[in-house]
């Protein structure tokens, strides 16, 4: 079983708009999961430096942010982080620039966890359903594209207000989507912005959003948990299909 979360942390500034990444640390290493993809990890201008102390990160929650080559200062790729349990192999990882008028992208890793191979895309889509649908695609064919197949996890801010919209709709024909848990504003969720969706012979045991008082104020979007599996091979007939939506629990 593996543990992942999804998690928009807003640059770290919290409700109070006080930038306390202390908070967010905290918030993850409540969580436990093996893996988190993070949303808006780095401050927006200048070099994009990451917001999430590597330091507090090992020692509170026992994380690292997977690396690009020749990147120091950012912790992922436009603002897309990847963190990982101490002790995960990491075999590959690269960076994918989504189409649109704003910077987008996506980080796609291939790790070693719990004795398999996993592949995990962290991926935050545009402002613009056009945009969205187009990122969509493109993600989809870059992964199509790999050499290797492999389960693999997508998760992230997908922008998307409707439980169906065109994003999910163009993922979901590849891939398990999530319940549409509202996780935006965390003040008032009204929103099933972030999601999680498997391929490859996973499946969900248990889907969550966490709150609890530090997530409550840490950011304006709530994070959202699963537990995964994989799929036993002789079961693999019976797997949920492509396009169903995972079972939840608010």
């Amino acid at each position: 079983m593996f543990r992942v979360a999804t998690y928009n942390i807003r640059k770290c500034v919290g409700l109070d708009w006080r930038r306390r990444p202390e908070r967010i640390v905290e918030v993850i290493g409540e969580m436990r999961a093996d893996v988190v993809a993070v949303q808006e990890a780095d401050k927006r201008f200048g070099g994009r430096t990451a917001t999430l102390p590597a330091g507090a990160l090992a020692e509170r929650a026992g994380l690292r942010a997977v690396t690009l080559p020749n990147v120091s200062a950012s912790s992922g790729h436009h603002g897309n982080a990847l963190l990982v349990r101490e002790g995960t192999g990491v075999v590959d990882v690269r960076a994918l620039d989504l189409p649109s008028l704003e910077p987008r992208g996506a980080l796609v890793a291939d790790l070693e966890l719990h004795g398999h191979r996993l592949r995990v895309a962290a991926l935050h889509l545009g402002l613009r359903p056009a945009d969205r649908l187009r990122q969509a695609q493109a993600v989809v064919r870059a992964l199509e594209d790999l050499d290797e197949a492999m389960p693999t996890v997508l998760m992230g801010d997908l922008n998307e207000w409707s439980a169906a919209g065109p994003a999910v709709a163009a993922l979901s024909r590849n891939f398990q989507a999530s319940a549409p848990l509202r996780s935006f504003h965390t003040s008032l969720p009204v929103a099933p912005l972030d999601r999680i969706l498997l391929g490859g012979g996973l499946r969900f045991r248990h889907l969550s959003l966490h709150r609890s008082l530090a997530s409550r104020r840490a950011s304006d979007h709530l994070p959202l948990l699963a537990e995964i599996e994989l799929v036993h091979p002789d079961a693999s007939e019976t797997a949920p299909g492509r396009g169903e939506t995972a079972p939840s629990s608010a």
